[in-house]
């Protein structure tokens, strides 16, 4: 097994890639740690694959500091947490804005800056396609993930010999589009789909396999890797 014997922290874990990551990393061997803000959703998802649970809040220093403080030193950290709320430029609340990046940029340079990850362990953190594919009324979330991709880069040189990367995925059907009316999102998917050379959205393993291949190659650092399903040649 790739991860026997290490651990791996999971931060956005109790569900969507997070999720489906913490499950590949147990599969593979590794001691594995889920932590959510949402307890309701974290003990059962932690119960289900046999990871450890802990309530972190990653918009909160306090929080995220003791997360670390109780794992102690890691082989690997990942970072899916996200809060994100969008709405056109001119509109959208600076409330929402502000949630936005702090609950996606600094959630994740929190984490990188309290977690303790041995040499030659990872960090991956996970961005989005809006980086570099922005569409109309998602001008935070393009700038949140943007900043990510720029962090990690630096973070694979200023945290070395620990590898930095980030993954951005394209459309893919985790629970964060729950909200959403299922006609609405099943439409969308489906035209999502019929518009990719692989001719489907993505799921959350797909991204959980690239985060695995990050963890577990030596040679990768300050990598960006797009996985979107042909997207942006499309």
């Amino acid at each position: 097994m790739l991860l026997a014997g290490q651990k791996v922290v999971v931060v956005g874990g109790s569900s969507g890639i997070g999720l489906a990551t913490a499950e590949l990393a147990k599969k593979e061997g590794a001691e594995v740690v889920i932590a959510s803000r949402n307890k309701d959703r974290l003990t059962p998802a932690a119960e289900k694959i046999g990871a450890t649970a802990m309530v972190a809040d990653v918009t909160s220093d306090d929080s995220v500091a003791a997360l670390f403080k109780s794992v102690g030193v890691v082989d690997h950290v990942v970072v899916t947490a996200a809060q994100l709320r969008s709405g056109p430029f001119k509109t959208v609340p600076m409330e929402d804005v502000r949630a936005t990046m702090e609950g996606k940029f600094w959630g994740a340079w929190r984490v990188a800056r309290s977690a303790e990850i041995r040499k030659g362990g990872s960090l991956t953190l996970v961005s989005g396609f809006l980086s570099i594919r922005p569409r109309p009324a998602s001008a935070i979330v393009g700038a949140a993930n943007g900043a990510i991709e720029s962090l990690a880069r630096s973070l694979a040189l200023e945290l070395a010999p620990v590898r930095v990367n980030a993954v951005s995925p394209g459309v893919i059907d985790t629970p964060i589009r729950a909200a959403m009316p299922e006609a609405t999102r099943q439409e969308m998917l489906a035209k999502t789909a019929a518009s990719l050379p692989v001719g489907r959205v993505g799921v959350g393993e797909d991204i959980a396999r690239q985060i695995l291949a990050f963890m577990t190659i030596g040679f990768a650092t300050g990598s960006v890797v797009y996985l979107d399903g042909g997207a942006l040649v499309s």
